[in-house]
């Protein structure tokens, strides 16, 4: 009887638990479109400049959220660029390859990664930065490719263990397979393991993709200024909507420079759910292709 109805509390308060969660995301969700829905328009993208020739890179844009927008998805492909291959790498290695004692220092070491400030990372790529302009040349500073390194760093944690876990994750009798049929370690793990933990990696990938795309920290120390205008090269310092949020929120004027910050708020939020919306859809003509190709 005690344990029915300890079951029956523990539905209930898990229940409830997600409905508190849903109703804080929808309220803070609902607060920011009631503040910023009156801004969005094409002039906040683009200002007073033709958006055809924005998009067209003939006419610079200087009062809207274009460069920013623009600075913000390139930053995100580029940070997730340098962090897919050695995450990818170091996961196979950790479920696969490492020992015992190596795999328990290594756990350890992503954990403390994973657990690290973002400002810290940001410090480090600064330094990095002073470092290389220093020591090799004066062009070298923060910019646009010590952001995307920084953060690369910051996202490794997700795609080594979203990674190691999928891997870990195949039945054993898959994981068989391939081998008593005579193939090699190798093509075991490119042939099938891969393949059966393509949807599992997939997802590190697109939470690596949101950590990038909101992180403040980071590119205010390595490269992110107000008003850089589209970056030119790597090496050339650049605008981000989540920079763009925090310094119009801490230094407005008047509350139509405020309710810019709510709208590019929005902006952020599309932005990331289009970068999710790609990653998902990969996954899913991934997984199709894994499994259903003739």
């Amino acid at each position: 009887m005690k344990t029915r109805i300890f079951e029956k509390f523990t539905v209930v308060f898990a229940w409830l638990a997600g409905l508190v969660l849903l109703a804080g995301v929808c309220l803070l969700l609902g607060y920011l479109f009631f503040k910023g829905h009156a801004s969005l328009n094409l002039s906040l993208i683009f200002g007073d400049t033709p958006p055809l020739r924005a998009l067209l890179l003939k006419q610079r844009v200087f009062e809207g959220l274009f460069p920013a927008v623009a600075g913000t998805f390139v930053l995100v492909v580029l940070s997730i660029a340098w962090a897919i291959p050695f995450g990818i790498a170091t996961g196979i290695y950790l479920a696969e390859y490492a020992g015992p004692r190596v795999k328990r220092a290594l756990d350890a070491l992503f954990d403390v990664l994973s657990g690290m400030p973002s400002i810290v990372i940001g410090l480090f790529g600064f330094s990095f930065a002073v470092f290389l302009h220093k020591h090799y040349s004066d062009r070298i500073g923060p910019c646009l490719l010590i952001s995307s390194i920084a953060l690369s760093f910051l996202v490794l944690p997700y795609i080594i263990r979203t990674t190691q876990a999928a891997l870990e994750g195949v039945p054993l009798n898959i994981r068989l397979t391939a081998l008593a049929l005579g193939a090699t370690r190798l093509q075991n793990i490119f042939l099938v393991l891969i393949p059966r933990s393509v949807s599992g990696i997939m997802s590190g990938i697109i939470l690596a993709i949101g950590r990038c795309a909101e992180d403040t920290a980071v590119i205010m120390l390595t490269g992110a200024v107000a008003s850089a205008g589209l970056p030119r090269s790597l090496f050339s310092q650049y605008e981000a909507l989540p920079f763009f949020i925090y310094y119009i929120s801490s230094q407005y004027a008047d509350s139509e420079e405020l309710m810019q910050g709510y709208g590019a708020s929005i902006v952020l939020l599309f932005l990331c759910a289009l970068l999710f919306v790609t990653a998902y859809g990969i996954r899913k003509g991934l997984s199709h292709f894994v499994f259903y190709r003739p």
